[in-house]
């Protein structure tokens, strides 16, 4: 199953594999973003700005990517120059 989010009335339904759904739940009850997911139903998600926004994708993204993939990507920020980085040179 991809993860994806679809639209819905009051909040937006994330479509993960069903075993990662608590995973999920519980960062984004740390990260205080509002969700609710009971037994055998899909993770909600209210998604009220572009913050949680990338934060669920982050989130998503580091369930289900594989693992060398997400330290590529890592190590590639690690060698982006910095504005501050940029005025030193």
């Amino acid at each position: 199953m991809d993860p994806s989010i679809s639209e819905s009335e009051a909040s937006q339904v994330i479509e993960i594999k069903w075993g990662d759904r608590w995973q999920v739940y519980r960062r984004l009850q740390e990260l205080e973003i509002p969700c609710h997911c009971k037994t055998d139903q899909p993770l909600r998600a209210e998604i009220d700005n572009v913050t949680a926004l990338i934060q669920i994708w982050s989130i998503l993204r580091q369930l289900t990517l594989p693992r060398q993939e997400l330290i590529s990507w890592l190590d590639d920020c690690w060698q982006l120059p910095s504005k501050r980085r940029k005025e030193r040179l």
